[in-house]
């Protein structure tokens, strides 16, 4: 992750390669919308707002259209895989060991990742069979800076080498095997870097959504672990490269006003240049660094996802792609 990338050009249509067609269906939004007659929205317009990151654009319209069938959905998964856990503990006379459903959530810095990964884990901790859903974000398994720095790859941070994959892996089999209480180091967007002694705390949820850039990279070998072998359900965010380029300045615009102006910020140096130059500032952190992991290292792993929501210029999800059972 550059700087800006999400502690979370592609083709120019955002359509899957041919062979992914055959594996997917596509529902176009109307089609994904009518799954959802019928169905409450439990949100308010306020907590709506409140979930909505910096440069979103979700309202309640998007929530109830396409991500309250998403999260019916992706309930009906989790309440299947864990009866199904349950009849297998039956079959084979063991008492029922049923883990925690895991969902991964993956995409380019600024497609909006992080509001996705937080609405869902509101929508879903509302259907009774999974009332207790946690939220963890790769940030946490970055390397620390001064490691970073002594890896001489600062300048690639967000990009795989950055990770600490094997205590992501060790983390996420941890909270599959049923443990108690697993933990996470704690990642700060305004230090931009990890916090020595902070840990995000896991107890035996119903439900884990992980987000982060890359949750659905293979494995480095074929002897190791991948990290989306341990999803139950992945999701990537697809749009066009240039829409989520001028999502990336639009955001860096909006955070010079807000975040960066907090002097303990790691990109306080950034709060008060001029317009002109904070544009010149984020193409060049975008360019140099974001777009170049988005082609090589984020955008491939789109086939790897059970479901793809491809996004329009707006913000809204305009198609769904469902992988075939």
């Amino acid at each position: 992750m550059g700087p800006m990338a999400d502690t979370t050009a592609v083709s120019d249509a955002a359509a899957p390669e041919p062979l992914a067609r055959e594996l997917y269906r596509e529902i176009h939004r109307a089609d994904w919308a009518r799954l959802a007659r019928g169905i409450p929205n439990p949100l308010s317009e306020t907590e709506v707002l409140q979930l909505r990151g910096i440069g979103d654009r979700l309202d309640l319209d998007e929530v109830r259209e396409v991500y309250l069938p998403l999260s019916r959905l992706l309930s009906l998964y989790a309440e299947n895989t864990q009866r199904l856990g349950a009849e297998e503990s039956a079959f084979l006379g063991d008492a029922n060991t049923t883990t925690p459903f895991v969902v991964g959530v993956a995409g380019s810095v600024a497609v909006g990742k992080s509001t996705i990964a937080r609405l869902l884990r509101e929508l879903m901790s509302r259907w009774p069979g999974t009332p207790r859903v946690e939220l963890v974000t790769t940030d946490g398994f970055l390397y620390p800076n001064a490691e970073l720095e002594r890896r001489g790859i600062m300048h690639r941070k967000g990009f795989p080498e950055s990770y600490d994959r094997r205590a992501l892996v060790a983390f996420l089999t941890e909270v599959k095997s049923g443990a108690a209480e697993v933990r996470a180091p704690f990642y700060s967007h305004m230090r931009y870097d990890i916090i020595p002694d902070a840990h995000v705390t896991v107890r035996r949820p119903d439900v884990v959504i992980v987000e982060g850039l890359n949750v659905l990279q293979p494995p480095p070998s074929p002897n190791d672990v991948a990290v989306s072998d341990l999803f139950d359900f992945s999701i990537y965010i697809d749009a066009d490269a240039e829409h989520i380029t001028q999502w990336f300045v639009d955001r860096f615009l909006a955070l010079r006003r807000a975040a960066f102006s907090n002097p303990n910020s790691f990109f306080n140096r950034f709060a008060d240049i001029a317009d002109d130059e904070a544009v010149t500032q984020a193409l060049s952190f975008w360019n140099d660094i974001n777009l170049p992991n988005l082609r090589e290292n984020v955008e491939p792993t789109r086939h790897r996802a059970t479901l793809v929501l491809q996004k329009g210029v707006d913000h809204a999800v305009e198609r769904v792609l469902l992988r075939k059972l």
